[in-house]
């Protein structure tokens, strides 16, 4: 019988390292340019570097996907970590404090468990397939919002776009429709936010798996929904993704967001 709670163990005790690794270096850190408007730091290598050295020796015949060139691939095992060590780089290197550590647990192609941190709020959202979400080892709920004039969503937008990407388009459509559209910088927060009720929507269409497979998880297991943008099943491998409290918001945005 697998032991699920030990991974979830193991993926708490890395993400808490990793959030104490980024607290370090958050006054040290140097910035060098991945493209305009996507910064890297030494954080983020050194981040991703404890998570895996913590998973890696309790699990070390595990696949592993991570931001930061990281690609471990076991064809004779059925797990694979996708990890982002620093969702938020942006605003981290801002020091606008709303950032995180992201790590999932995928089984036989099937997301399964999710552990989000919050190393500034010191927050820990986690869940397991069938075993309900939690924040702090309380229970969470997705809100109860019904209407999409009563939501509070928020949307991801390219980053360095022009301002004529379809995302930009589908954000305007749904601004008059909505109570607000943020944009945040932080994909694993925005979906922890969705899960626990501080947020009613997300969407996305530019997410890599590192940025969503956590907090799919998590959103799921706290009643919430998620798809794709047009409503067809999820895939983590794709940048297309629909979050959401209710199937009667969830109806909603897929109809906001249709491009004509």
């Amino acid at each position: 019988m697998t032991n699920w709670n030990d991974y979830q163990e193991t993926a708490i005790a890395a993400a808490r390292e990793a959030g104490r690794v980024l607290q370090e270096w958050s006054q040290k850190f140097t910035v060098s340019e991945k493209s305009r408007k996507n910064l890297v730091t030494e954080a983020d290598v050194n981040a991703q570097d404890a998570i895996f050295r913590i998973i890696h020796d309790r699990f070390p015949d595990h696949s592993f996907l991570g931001e930061e060139d990281l690609a471990v691939e076991n064809a004779d095992s059925e797990f694979r970590w996708i990890i982002d060590p620093l969702d938020g780089t942006t605003n981290y290197v801002h020091q606008f404090p709303y950032y995180c550590v992201s790590i999932a647990l995928e089984f036989s192609k099937q997301l399964t468990l999710g552990v989000i941190f919050d190393p500034t709020r010191n927050e820990l959202f986690t869940a397991i397939c069938g075993q309900g979400a939690f924040l702090n080892d309380r229970p969470i709920h997705s809100s109860d919002a019904e209407e999409l004039y009563d939501a509070m969503c928020v949307a991801s937008l390219p980053v360095g776009g022009t301002g004529d990407e379809p995302q930009v388009k589908q954000f305007l459509n749904v601004f008059p429709k909505a109570r607000s559209v943020q944009r945040t910088g932080s994909a694993a927060l925005n979906l922890s936010y969705v899960a626990c009720g501080r947020v009613d929507a997300y969407w996305s269409g530019t997410l890599k798996p590192w940025d969503q497979a956590a907090g799919v998880v998590i959103v799921r297991e706290a009643g919430g929904q998620v798809s794709k943008m047009d409503g067809t099943d999820f895939d983590v491998e794709l940048p297309d993704m629909l979050a959401s409290n209710s199937p009667s918001i969830q109806n909603a945005l897929i109809d906001a967001l249709k491009l004509d």
